[in-house]
């Protein structure tokens, strides 16, 4: 779907140009990293080796998560609150849990 786009199925966010440069920015390196993991296997690195950089992506796809949600927190969920939607606090306590594993 292009940038902007609305669906009816699921709920839309404008980000800046700034957030969605540096959302995208993370994760090309993430794929990136994921490509080099896979790689690795195919040309039977050795597991330690491979296990470290696993450890690395999983590193850089928590700090994409970390961004997304100080960016959920200050723009949708301050939005919200000051509309009064309180559900929107719900949410936020319903997808910590699931962050945190």
């Amino acid at each position: 779907m292009e940038k902007g786009k609305e669906c009816c199925c699921y709920k839309t966010k404008q980000r800046s140009e700034e957030e969605y440069k540096s959302l995208i920015h993370r994760l090309n390196r993430i794929e990136g990293q994921i490509r080099g993991i896979k790689g690795m296997v195919e040309k039977d690195v050795y597991c330690t080796d491979i296990l470290v950089q696993v450890a690395a992506a999983n590193a850089a796809l928590n700090g994409f998560s970390r961004e997304l949600l100080a960016n959920h927190i200050r723009t949708c969920v301050a939005e919200d609150i000051r509309q009064g939607k309180d559900e929107t606090i719900d949410e936020l306590v319903a997808l910590l849990p699931k962050l945190m594993k």
